[in-house]
């Protein structure tokens, strides 16, 4: 991209990062990833799993490239130890203006963007804003071109293109973000649990679309979950956060086996070796059946579920 000069060799590289959350209105200061290294190698899908309030999803923004070192916006963290680098991009010392550049080939999709979707928009309009956002030129019949294309690759008919987003299931919403954070091509994609508050009839479906995209276009993949089935469908190498930290890093079920923390352990208790393997459907430990549904339709009670937020 003009003005950026990307490692495309090193998607993502964290070293001993820690993010806190700014003391705000009486409230103090919240260390909420503390001494985290990882690092994303090209083409590959890492699974970051934990209970709530982990840090995982804060950990998500800063790996989407949404954090700096200087004061953060409401509600945002900020970088107070260690290192961050996104395709070779130090986030430590890049300007917010170079950062939001970096968005261009990072997706992101937040745990709530299926139910954030503009009820002012179709679609169509919907997924191909952030082209829009970036070149208000852009041709046209491109721009109906790949979103055209998204929506049959999160198996959605064409014609839901012209309906309102309010119009949709939660369960349709959320492909229809997942097809949003997509449009620009991006090289990176971070998903922050992007099947939850998705009935769990049609989960396997929206983890079985990030999965059949990967494998066509070779973007790298951060995926947030707390399931470790969610974590198997779509890769075998998982990060696993409790209280800020890594406590676990490396093949599911070799990070199952060898654990010594006690979280790690509880997971493996409740999440047994040799239950799930990817791919496969059924009852899936505590998080229930996770069976795929048609190519392109989805069960019905989407609407009774309802998007959960893991800010910190």
């Amino acid at each position: 991209m003009a003005g950026l000069d990307l490692d495309l060799s090193r998607p993502v590289a964290t070293d001993d990062l820690s993010l806190e959350y700014p003391a705000r209105a009486g409230s103090p200061a919240l260390r909420a990833v503390d001494g985290v290294t990882l690092s994303v190698a090209p083409g590959e899908i890492v699974a970051v799993l934990g209970e709530s309030g982990s840090g995982k999803s804060t950990l998500a923004l800063a790996l989407a490239g949404l954090v700096g070192r200087g004061r953060a916006p409401e509600g945002r963290p900020r970088i107070v130890g260690g290192a961050a680098r996104v395709f070779g991009q130090d986030l430590l010392r890049a300007s917010p203006r170079r950062r939001d550049r970096l968005t261009a080939v990072v997706g992101y999709l937040a745990q709530d963007d299926g139910e954030a979707l503009s009820p002012d928009l179709t679609v169509g309009e919907a997924i191909a804003e952030p082209i829009y956002l970036r070149d208000k030129r852009f041709d046209r019949r491109e721009a109906g071109r790949l979103t055209s294309t998204l929506v049959d690759a999160v198996h959605l008919p064409l014609s839901v293109m012209l309906k309102q987003t309010w119009e949709l299931s939660s369960g349709q919403r959320q492909r229809v973000a997942l097809a949003r954070s997509l449009v620009l091509e991006p090289s990176l994609l971070v998903a922050d649990e992007p099947a939850r508050g998705v009935d769990v009839l049609v989960r396997q479906a929206v983890l079985d679309v990030i999965k059949n995209l990967h494998e066509d276009r070779q973007f790298s993949a951060v995926v947030v979950t707390s399931s470790v089935a969610e974590a198997r469908a779509v890769t075998d190498r998982v990060a696993v956060m409790r209280g800020g930290r890594l406590v676990g890093h490396g093949q599911i079920d070799e990070v199952l086996r060898d654990g010594v923390d006690p979280y790690v352990k509880v997971l493996a208790q409740t999440s047994p070796i040799d239950a799930i393997r990817r791919g496969s459907t059924g009852t899936v430990g505590s998080t229930g059946p996770l069976g795929s549904a048609g190519p392109r339709g989805e069960a019905e009670g989407d609407a009774g579920q309802t998007a959960g937020g893991d800010p910190r």
